[in-house]
């Protein structure tokens, strides 16, 4: 199979996936809704009452929201790989996921603790803050160590750090707040409205045509720093674009839905292996299918599994990521070795 054919299998594939998991997203759960009811409620006509406010006030908002922030987290770990030129990089691992948990609770805590409702923006605003702290940390250990190992336990300790002042900030907080920290901090895409999927809709589809429109730049980066500059490209411009964009698309996935581990670090390989290549160009879009596929899976797995309880869904993202990380991990030393 040639390249150019080779693609189209895989768009076909990762497209087929997330309209399928979107369907079974939205037809399976405690009550059972058919997709003939969905495709008449689409076009106005009456399901019931009850069918019609689970599948417009729950389960709708909550199938588009695992669609958009797994795209984005994978986008995210894409560009992070992209930079520090580190296979197992990503939001979770270099703990800009922690930094952005850390000033939403405080963000949370603070203005709940005085009866200030938080808006959407505000949650984004302090998720990017605490991204860009975390980032800035790793960014300097960076330059100090340059094996990948240590980079990752860089991204560890700065995570550490961020969760245990997490877990000081819910500590003194009143009941009402430590309830919505816990339910939010385990990771869920759980209670979404159709407010929060309009803005992180637009956040998300401003970030991902900004990322896109790099992918010339991107492409050559790949290739070397040298041969990136011989070419044209404004290199501390472009690592600029892609700590600020991998950070807003980070920062907006832990705003609504928590932190989610691991989609950032395996996706982005599971793209490569499925299209065999490394182009921006492809990859790209590829990435976002690929991390909205394997959210709505992981949603549908997390919702169902134990039903009628509801497991997190870091709980399920680690469980079929983590094995892509140390299989990456081992690769990777396979060939150090030779």
């Amino acid at each position: 199979m040639d390249g150019k054919a080779r693609y189209r299998v895989s768009f076909l594939l990762l497209g087929t996936c997330v309209i399928v998991f979107c369907i079974l997203n939205i037809c399976v759960g405690s009550v059972e809704i058919s997709p003939q009811d969905i495709f008449r409620s689409l076009l106005g006509q009456e399901i019931g009452r009850t069918a019609e406010r689970i599948l417009w006030d729950i389960r709708l908002p909550r199938t588009l929201a695992a669609l958009i922030l797994g795209g984005a987290l994978a986008l995210a770990g894409y560009l992070l790989q992209s930079f520090f030129h580190n296979p197992i990089a990503g939001p979770f691992v270099l703990g800009v996921s922690s930094g952005s948990k850390m000033a939403v609770a405080l963000v949370m805590v603070f203005l709940m603790g005085k009866a200030v409702r938080v808006s959407a923006a505000a949650l984004i605003t302090a998720a990017f803050a605490g991204a860009l702290f975390s980032m800035g940390f790793v960014l300097f250990m960076s330059g100090k160590v340059r094996q990948m190992s240590m980079l990752v336990v860089s991204g560890v300790m700065i995570g550490y750090i961020c969760s245990a002042v997490t877990e000081l900030v819910v500590t003194f907080a009143d009941d009402a707040d430590i309830v919505n920290l816990h339910n939010w901090s385990r990771g869920s895409f759980s209670g979404m409205s159709w407010d929060n999927v309009a803005v992180m809709a637009v956040v998300t589809a401003a970030a991902f045509a900004a990322v896109f429109w790099m992918a010339k730049p991107l492409d050559a980066y790949r290739l070397g720093e040298a041969y990136a500059q011989n070419s044209g490209v404004d290199i501390p411009l472009l690592r600029v674009k892609m700590v600020l964009l991998s950070s807003i698309l980070a920062a907006c996935t832990v705003a609504f839905a928590g932190p989610v581990s691991f989609v950032g670090v395996a996706v982005p390989h599971l793209v490569k292996s499925l299209s065999g290549s490394a182009k921006p160009i492809f990859l790209i879009p590829a990435c976002f299918l690929g991390g909205s596929a394997f959210c709505l899976f992981c949603d549908l797995l997390a919702r169902n599994l134990f039903a009628p309880t509801e497991i997190s869904i870091s709980t399920v993202t680690a469980v079929f990521g983590a094995p892509v990380v140390l299989w990456v991990m081992a690769r990777r030393k396979k060939e150090d070795v030779r």
